[in-house]
């Protein structure tokens, strides 16, 4: 394509819409602008040529790169944009500036951010997706939004400033800001780029922030916050990071961990952001294997593959409780139960999103895990291997049994309430259309999972492979067979963690409790024993100055008599003689 619609980004047309929409009091003016936004960006996306620079400048001695495709932009993009369309349609009930145009807004930055050739333009993006979902957790209204929104905005902007230092040390190193793959965490600023991708990626330890905040937003908000952030510091370690071993570990445990916090948590909303953290660990871990080879290719293109298909049905997911709580007000599990009498529709797309998280044959997740799973067996990492294996059981547990089972089934909660509006059973419905296209074989044209191997980084390995092998089929359904059977016992014998109030702890107790107990005592401590200590110190300080002065001012001890008046001679003598000798050698 040429022209001058050739050079737009798709993320700067999506970042305008959001700023008109925030001042367009037209409600359908306005929403009709967010959903024909990202269907004129995934247009012109796909006009675009790949592997050339679009849009680029020079400014300061630095190239820019502002408009860039090629197969692993492509992919991230097109999701991010599709996750932008679903989310506009899901959110045509609502009437909110603010909403509207910091969700499409927020959506425009990261597909802004993929698309970014240089390490400058991707950080200003970055930090733009900080300050445009931080309104999406305000906008909820309540105490805890509030608190949450501000932690949430001060490891965002963290992670932007580590960014920034990152980019520091390298343009001093390498003398470009040319986003290129590191070779080592020992390369000048790698390892502060690192860890501020870790951070949007939610990494062990530093993953609360994702707990905290998503399940506290609204209705609409929660959706939007699924698709974007984690998935950008996905791309973002796939572009510079492949290959490091340390993400192999670092994301089998993330697949593991929040496993055992989701199986106890009430909140279904927050079982959900655990979940997010499981299946993000996926993705981490097959870019640790990438680099050379056809396992490593695969697992590349398993990581971008399951980054695709996780914006979708994790969206949906997200969809179907925001629904429930749209219409009950509530997410808790021990307060829901019995919804499949008066919410259907909702309760078919929610099981089409369980199912597909779950990776059942014939449905996205499928078609995207199995590339991984491959390639961590082929590449001969038999621990990490299983502990894969096990989080899939889990993911199978806490999103593909307990969200459906505890919200719509369970026990009869009671409640009767109206279906979900019509918008967002459509944008469910579409959500779940594309969870089905791309996990079946491609038995209609157009359709099936080689239509997504089609676009992955590495085609011609990924268009070789096969998921519905027998061997893989059998393995896949027997493991999920024998977690549905689990669950059946455990709810039998009433070992399984019943559903109730309460709050779980994770790792940010530590320093959130401990920190601010120590901050606490201290502040007490200074309300006590600072006026004495600061009194005791400017009497100290006050003694001191006096004796100074009146040793070497003009009136003290040292000024006066025959000593005075020579050191004071001697002094001009010496000065006039360094004058004199640096006159002479610069002249």
């Amino acid at each position: 394509m040429t022209g001058p619609l050739s050079m737009l980004n798709p993320g700067w047309l999506l970042i305008a819409v959001g700023i008109v929409a925030l001042f367009l009091p037209m409600r359908r003016v306005r929403q009709g602008l967010t959903i024909a936004a990202p269907i004129i960006a995934i247009v012109l996306l796909s006009l675009a040529d790949q592997n050339i620079n679009h849009l680029s400048a020079q400014a300061m001695g630095i190239d820019f790169i502002f408009y860039r495709v090629d197969s692993l932009s492509f992919i991230f993009g097109l999701a991010f944009l599709l996750a932008a369309l679903l989310n506009a349609i899901y959110a045509w009930h609502t009437d909110d500036r603010l909403q509207d145009g910091m969700a499409i807004a927020y959506a425009g930055a990261a597909v802004a951010a993929t698309f970014s050739g240089d390490m400058m333009s991707l950080f200003v993006f970055w930090e733009l997706t900080a300050v445009t979902s931080v309104f999406l957790i305000l906008r909820a209204g309540t105490r805890a939004a509030y608190f949450a929104s501000m932690r949430y905005l001060a490891i965002q902007v963290l992670s932007g400033v580590l960014l920034l230092a990152g980019i520091a040390y390298v343009y001093h190193s390498r003398g470009d800001l040319s986003i290129q793959a590191f070779t080592s965490l020992k390369e000048p600023g790698a390892i502060l780029v690192f860890i501020a991708l870790g951070i949007k990626a939610a990494f062990p330890f530093l993953h609360n922030w994702l707990q905290d905040s998503y399940p506290k937003a609204t209705v609409v908000g929660a959706v939007v916050l699924s698709a974007f952030t984690t998935k950008l510091a996905v791309y973002a370690f796939a572009r510079m990071f492949p290959g490091h071993d340390a993400l192999i570990w670092i994301g089998a445990v993330m697949t593991v961990f929040p496993v055992f916090f989701a199986v106890i948590e009430n909140d279904l909303r927050k079982v959900l952001a655990y979940s997010l953290n499981n299946q993000v660990g996926f993705m981490i871990c097959a870019i640790g294997l990438g680099a050379t080879g056809v396992g490593d290719a695969l697992a590349l293109n398993g990581a971008s593959a399951h980054a695709f298909c996780h914006i979708i049905y994790k969206g949906l997911l997200f969809m179907s409780m925001g629904a429930v709580l749209y219409r009950t007000g509530t997410t808790k599990a021990s307060e829901l139960g019995g919804l499949y009498k008066s919410m259907p529709w909702t309760t078919v797309f929610c099981i089409i999103g369980a199912m597909s998280i779950s990776a059942f044959p014939l449905f996205s997740g499928f078609a995207a895990k199995s590339l991984t799973m491959s390639a961590v067996g082929h590449e001969g990492y038999t621990v990490v291997w299983l502990m894969l294996l096990f989080a899939s059981a889990g993911v199978l547990e806490h999103s593909g049994i307990k969200i459906p089972y505890f919200a719509f089934f369970g026990h009869d909660s009671g409640k009767r309430v109206k279906e979900a509006p019509f918008n967002m059973l459509l944008a469910m419905g579409l959500a779940s259309f594309i969870c089905i296209a791309v996990g079946i074989p491609a038995i209609v044209p157009g359709l099936g999972y080689e239509w997504l191997y089609n676009l992955l980084p590495y085609r011609e390995e990924a268009m070789a492979y096969n998921p519905f092998t027998l061997g893989h089929v059998l393995t896949q359904m027997q493991l999920l067979v024998l977690a549905i059977f689990a669950f059946v016992m455990l709810k039998r014998l009433g070992w399984y963690p019943a559903e109730k109030p309460g709050v779980v702890l994770d790792t940010d107790w530590v320093y959130r409790k401990a920190g601010y107990g120590l901050f606490t005592w201290a502040g007490t401590i200074w309300q006590k024993a600072g006026p004495a200590m600061t009194a005791v110190f400017f009497k100290l300080t006050g003694r001191a100055y006096d004796r100074i002065e009146d040793t070497f001012s003009p009136r003290g001890e040292l000024a006066r008599g025959r000593l005075g008046s020579a050191m004071a001679i001697w002094t001009a003598i010496l000065l006039g003689l360094v004058l004199l000798l640096a006159f002479i050698t610069s002249s």
